[in-house]
C-alpha cells in the first residue's frame, strides 16, 4: 500500500527546548493510524509540523508526494484537522459554522450548500442546523467540530482528542463518523489519551515519548512486546501441571499459591488449550480458570513508565 505521508528525521527546537528530536514515520494510504504519547512526548508539536503551522529546525515531512512546506496552500487543501480545543463559533449556527469553514477552502454557491447538508446529516446535525453552536451540548459541538474538519473533502485527516468530555453516544457516533470517512477513503491520524479507542480504531499505532518514536508496529505487534498471564486453579497438588507447564515453549509459572499457579506466556489463548489439553492427560480437574491479556495500556505504561506527566 503506498504512502501517504512520510516524515523523516524531523526536529524542533523551541529556544533550549528540543521538542521532537528525529521523528521518522510512515503512513499509508486509507488506514486509520493512531499517535500515543504522554503530556509533553511532542505529538502537537509534530502535528503542527503535518499541518503546516510549523517549520521543522531540520528534517522533513512529504504529504502526497509532495514536500511539506507553511506555504503551500494548494497542499494544504488536502489536509482536515479537528483539533482538541473546538474550533467553532458560538454565535454562528451550525451550517453557517459549516459555510464559513467550507469558503476558507475556496468552496462556493451549489457545490458548498450541497456539501454542508451532507454533513449535517453525516453528524446527525440536520435538525438543529439553525441553532446556534453556542447552546449546543459537547458531544454535539464535538460532532461538528469534526464536520468542519471534512467539509472540503480532505484526504489526510488529523484527529486529535476528538472525544473529549463527550457522552458514550456521541462517542460512538464519532466513531461511526470515524470509519465511515476512512472507509470512503481518507487517511486518519488518530491522537487520544483514551488507550481503548486506539486499539480498537487504528490497525498500526506509533508511540513517542520525549519528542522521540519509541515504539512504532501493528496493533498486535505492539500487544505481543507483554506477556498475558493465565491463572489456573486445579483439584489437589498442582506440582505435576507446573512441571508440564515448564515443557510448553514461551510459557513460564510466574506464581505459585496452595493449588493456584500463574502462568504468563505470549499468546494465552493458545496457553490455554496446551493446559486443558494437559489436564486431560495428568487426570488433574480444573476449578478455576481466569486469564489477563495484554492491552494497549498496559503496553504504554510498559514503554513510557508510570509516573504522572505535568
Amino acid at each position: 500500500m503506498p504512502s501517504v505521508l512520510e516524515i523523516s528525521g524531523i526536529r524542533k527546537q523551541f529556544g533550549a527546548v528540543e521538542a521532537l528530536r528525529g521523528v521518522t514515520l510512515s503512513v499509508n494510504e486509507g488506514e486509520i493510524f493512531g499517535l500515543l504519547g504522554p503530556n509533553g512526548a511532542g505529538k502537537t508539536t509534530l502535528l503542527s509540523i503535518l499541518s503546516g503551522l510549523l517549520e521543522p529546525s531540520s528534517g522533513s515531512a512529504q504529504l502526497l508526494g509532495r514536500p511539506l512546506r507553511r506555504f503551500d496552500f494548494e497542499l494544504k487543501r488536502s489536509i482536515g484537522i479537528a483539533t482538541q480545543d473546538v474550533s467553532l463559533y458560538g454565535e454562528l449556527t451550525a451550517r453557517e459554522n459549516l459555510e464559513f469553514f467550507g469558503r476558507l477552502y475556496g468552496m462556493r454557491g451549489p457545490e458548498l450548500g450541497k456539501r454542508v447538508s451532507e454533513i449535517l446529516e453525516f453528524t446527525a446535525l440536520a435538525d438543529r442546523a439553525n441553532d446556534r453552536v453556542g447552546t449546543f451540548s459537547g458531544g454535539m459541538r464535538r460532532r461538528l467540530n469534526l464536520g468542519a474538519a471534512v467539509v472540503h473533502r480532505p484526504r489526510i485527516l488529523y484527529l486529535d482528542e476528538p472525544t473529549t468530555g463527550v457522552d458514550p453516544q456521541s462517542r460512538n457516533h464519532i466513531f461511526e463518523e470515524v470509519r465511515s470517512l476512512n472507509a470512503a477513503g481518507v487517511t486518519v491520524i488518530y491522537t487520544s489519551h483514551y488507550m481503548e479507542e486506539v486499539q480498537s480504531l487504528c490497525p498500526r499505532i506509533a508511540i513517542m515519548d520525549r519528542g522521540q518514536v519509541i515504539a512504532s508496529d501493528t496493533r498486535e505487534g505492539l500487544l505481543r512486546l507483554l506477556d498475558g498471564t493465565l491463572t489456573v486453579q486445579v483439584a489437589g497438588d498442582p506440582g505435576r501441571l507446573a512441571e508440564a507447564i515448564g515443557r510448553i515453549d514461551g510459557a513460564k509459572v510466574v506464581k505459585r499459591d496452595g493449588n493456584t499457579l500463574t502462568v504468563a506466556a505470549p499468546d494465552v489463548r493458545q496457553l490455554t488449550l496446551h493446559i486443558v489439553s494437559l489436564l486431560r492427560e495428568l487426570g488433574q480437574e480444573l476449578t478455576g480458570l481466569e486469564s489477563n491479556e495484554p492491552t494497549l495500556e498496559k503496553v504504554f505504561l510498559h514503554l513510557t513508565d508510570t509516573k504522572v506527566r505535568d
